[in-house]
């Protein structure tokens, strides 16, 4: 019996290679966005939004799979702003008779984490409050052309000709690429030994800020940016030096760094008896953004 997947944020930068790799498989996917009309990607769109619940009935009827991709970084109450939205959701996908919702989560040890990462965890709750098993994917930095961390690590090697960089630049995190996240995403959809489980997923390197950006310099400009670490510029400080030399608004980079300053690395490695095959290492996973970018006619 063929299966129907419902892809929320189908128009974002995980929610469209998603719906498109599902697709290309053969499954039957409906492309959840706000604005169906407008929609031109594969699948079949239907209109709804988390933030309206009443929206959502129609969406899931008949939906076997519902992939949750939804936040909303770019407000400061986005804390209560998904929290609501999760439990409407999960509440929704109960009704329609959703076997499972996959989520695309945060990587981080559960003692220490930052209002971001603790609003990504608490939605993992959530979403199965009302009773449909949850798969939990948890990510820390995703690679990849159009994500907003990545654009992030372009934007400072292309405009700074040497960087004062923040103490938590030495922080250890564990970047993916984006095509491995989404080969996480659908290989556990529908999956029976990925139900109701929580998997970390990552890149095969753990490497610090700093390095990633040495890395992303080179491969984009034929060399090493200067670095100059600075050991007070806190968090929000770092929020308005972000928005000074990149196009990231200032909530959402304040909201993302507040994560950089924790440690987030695979601790776990289940993820690869569910879904076999090694991941790309950060140095192909930035070649291939660059390649996308340039793909899409614009300059790296």
């Amino acid at each position: 019996m063929e299966t129907t997947v419902l892809v929320t944020g189908a128009t974002g930068f995980i929610g469209r290679r998603l719906v498109a790799e599902l697709t290309e498989g053969g499954t039957r996917v409906l492309a959840m966005t706000r604005r169906p009309d407008d929609y031109d990607g594969p699948g079949e769109p239907v209109g709804a939004d988390v933030g309206d619940p009443s929206s959502l009935a129609t969406a899931l009827e008949g939906v076997d799979v519902a992939v949750y991709l939804v936040h909303s970084l770019d407000h400061d109450d986005f804390e209560d702003r998904d929290a609501r939205a999760a439990r409407s959701f999960g509440a929704a996908a109960a009704r329609a008779g959703v076997r499972q919702i996959v989520y695309l989560g945060g990587l981080g040890d559960d003692g220490d984490l930052s209002p971001h990462l603790r609003s990504r965890r608490e939605v993992e709750s959530l979403l199965g409050e009302a009773g449909v098993p949850v798969t939990t994917l948890r990510a820390a930095i995703v690679v990849g052309h159009g994500g907003i961390s990545w654009e992030l690590t372009r934007q400072l090697v292309k405009n700074l000709p040497a960087m004062v960089v923040p103490k938590w630049t030495a922080t250890r995190t564990q970047p993916i690429a984006v095509d491995d996240v989404i080969r996480y995403l659908a290989g556990v959809i529908d999956n029976p030994d990925a139900i109701g489980e929580t998997f970390e997923i990552g890149g095969p390197e753990a490497m610090t800020y700093l390095d990633m950006l040495a890395v992303a310099s080179e491969l984009a400009n034929g060399r090493s940016i200067p670095v100059v670490p600075v050991p007070v510029l806190t968090p929000r400080l770092s929020s308005y030096w972000l928005a000074l030399v990149t196009d990231v608004d200032l909530t959402t980079g304040r909201n993302l760094i507040d994560s950089m300053t924790t440690e987030v690395v695979v601790q776990d490695r289940r993820i690869l008896d569910v879904v076999p095959g090694e991941p790309l290492p950060y140095r192909e996973a930035v070649r291939r953004a660059l390649a996308e970018r340039l793909a899409d006619g614009k300059k790296v």
